[in-house]
């Protein structure tokens, strides 16, 4: 990697700003570019823009095809987690046709669900995420916070069985480390626990609007049972590392909550269908959206604003700006009123018409081919940018807040989610609380990962009990049919792993005639609107201090990587850094080998 200096107009005393490109560091879903300008006489980052240079275009090719085949094709959008966009499309589908999934066949759906937070969580935060805070990309980068580690007790030596803050760290080695080795392994479990469910990984082959074609059986959900229980030792063993290794980072680098933090702007749209009170009708969707076992929510400043997933669905808008599209402010709308008579704007997902402008990339005009989702506050009249936490944040506060959730397993008391996980193979039954933290950033967004995964652990437990419970009691049933009507209009809302997903459908002549799915990637990776305002990457990179040891020769932007990937942008890659002219000098950060810097 190699950088290109330039001195500016001076912002402060001895300001000289040096220009760093990571581009790309995701895949998957498009490719996802940092741009950034930092002072380092001030060591903080002065500008941050995020770019995307691919174009998918689902929303243009899905118009006229058959509705039925949304859910297979929109599981392709992603190829790591192509199945919550299927069963958001289930959703969509369910309201659209009039039907509801029986309750057996959502317990099938949200157990295979739950597995894919497993499996994508513990991948990304082990094998991926945590990489950022290995002893060998910290040993690269904060050689005095590695010394102080070596001399750092860990504080659950007893639950993990690391002494040390740098033992943990070395755990998570790539390739070498204890921990990251027994990551992949929990990772394939999880998959084959979802395959139970869902048929295929990652894109499912019994999921279906109207029910599953998963055949009910004992040995169904024995088999996913003995494979979740294996795993809790190293679920329950994960909370406490990450506790451990994050709190350390807060004491030994002062300042460091600073590090990717934002104005709390969360968005959770919900995740796991209560089947006793779901029943897909848009006229019921605020009473069966705060049934569901995450609690859909909008958090402003750390006040929750609404859990009523209408209010959510009316609020999106979607904004240009630095995008490269045509407005569609003036084509007749798909949708001028709801089920329930509610105004739909015209820049809402329903009414979006997806016109591509290629041309090139201006950091002064149009840079991104991700658009500006927004959600307009009625209260203050503000398009906020919100973003999802990385998924477990947004989910975990807003049901916090909410304090619906009461099950045997996960109690949101108002201000925090208490989960019980159950004796496992070494440790003890053991009660997990995560707290509202004091900070929107990126060590918050990551810890709740490792809390997520134990909630989602906590409520399979209790999915498994309700599924064998219906069985038991004779009920069967996994599939009800339908008929595609002439018109109608649907929306589904889940929680994709990195978080808010919704699909909108609109039928006309039993075909597609607009269909717009937003996952979590547009929200975090938004360009600035047509109003200034950032997207979430943007906004949690700039005006961030930098603790990185290197100075501008040997710069690795550790923090600005830990800062983005605290939202989980897909599949991070490998991250390079550019010459001006687009010449790699040098590799700063590849997933298989953390501390690559040659």
């Amino acid at each position: 990697m190699a950088v290109t200096e330039r001195t500016r107009e001076k912002r402060g005393a001895g300001e000289q700003l040096v220009e760093m490109a990571w581009d790309p560091i995701t895949r998957i879903i498009g490719n996802l570019g940092i741009y950034t300008k930092i002072d380092f006489a001030n060591r903080r980052v002065a500008e941050c823009h995020a770019t995307s240079s691919l174009f998918r275009g689902y929303s243009v090719f899905m118009k006229g095809k058959d509705p039925r085949d949304a859910g297979f094709i929109t599981s392709r959008i992603c190829g790591i987690c192509g199945d919550n966009h299927t069963t958001c499309s289930v959703y969509a589908q369910n309201m659209a046709y009039g039907i509801k999934t029986p309750p057996l066949g959502e317990d099938i759906i949200n157990l295979g669900e739950a597995a894919e937070y497993m499996f994508d969580h513990t991948i990304y935060q082990d094998n991926l995420c945590f990489v950022d805070f290995c002893e060998a990309m910290v040993k690269a980068t904060n050689p005095s916070v590695l010394q102080r580690a070596r001399r750092t007790d860990a504080p659950h030596a007893e639950i993990h069985g690391y002494r040390t803050i740098a033992d943990i760290m070395e755990a998570y080695n790539p390739f070498e480390g204890e921990v990251y080795k027994n990551a992949l392994r929990v990772s394939r479990v999880t998959r084959e626990m979802f395959c139970k469910m869902e048929g295929r990984h990652v894109h499912p082959s019994t999921l279906y609007p109207g029910g599953v074609g998963t055949m009910p059986e004992p040995t169904l959900f024995t088999d996913y049972l003995s494979r979740l229980v294996s795993i809790l030792d190293f679920v329950k063993k994960a909370v406490a590392m990450n506790d451990d290794v994050f709190d350390f980072f807060y004491e030994a680098l002062p300042g460091y909550e600073e590090v990717g933090r934002r104005r709390v702007l969360l968005g959770c749209w919900g995740a796991w269908q209560n089947p006793d009170v779901c029943d897909y009708r848009y006229e019921n969707m605020s009473r069966w959206g705060r049934a569901m076992h995450v609690t859909p929510g909008v958090v402003v400043d750390g006040e929750l604003v609404t859990t009523d997933l209408v209010d959510i669905n009316l609020g999106i808008r979607i904004l240009l700006g630095s995008s490269y599209y045509e407005d569609w402010v003036n084509e007749e709308p798909f949708v001028t009123h709801d089920p329930l008579g509610n105004p739909v704007d015209i820049r809402h997902p329903w009414n979006q018409t997806t016109i591509p402008v290629p041309q090139k990339r201006d950091f002064e005009d149009k840079y991104s081919w991700v658009m500006s989702p927004r959600w307009f506050d009625k209260r203050t009249g503000e398009l906020l940018a919100l973003d999802t936490g990385g998924g477990p944040f947004a989910r975990l506060y807003a049901t916090a807040l909410a304090g619906l959730v009461d099950t045997p397993y996960v109690k949101a008391t108002g201000s925090s989610v208490r989960i019980s996980l159950p004796r496992s193979e070494k440790l003890p039954e053991t009660t997990l609380e995560w707290r509202i933290p004091k900070w929107s950033n990126a060590i918050e967004r990551d810890r709740a990962r490792a809390y997520f995964i134990a909630y989602s652990a906590a409520m399979s437990l209790y999915f498994l009990e309700r599924a064998m419970g219906r069985m038991r009691a004779g009920d069967m049933k996994v599939f009800q049919d339908f008929e595609v009507p002439d018109e109608g209009i649907g929306c589904g809302f889940h929680e994709a792993v990195r978080g808010v997903l919704s699909h909108h459908l609109v039928i006309k002549d039993k075909k597609i005639a607009n269909y717009h799915p937003y996952p979590p990637t547009p929200w975090n990776a938004s360009p600035r609107d047509v109003h200034g305002v950032p997207g979430p990457y943007e906004d949690a990179v700039q005006d961030m201090p930098i603790f990185e040891e290197n100075g501008p020769d040997d710069f690795k932007g550790v923090d600005i990587m830990r800062a983005v990937r605290s939202f989980d942008p897909c599949l991070p890659c490998g991250v390079h850094m550019y010459l001006g002219k687009g010449n790699v000098l040098k590799k700063l950060h590849s997933p298989t080998f953390g501390a690559s810097h040659g």
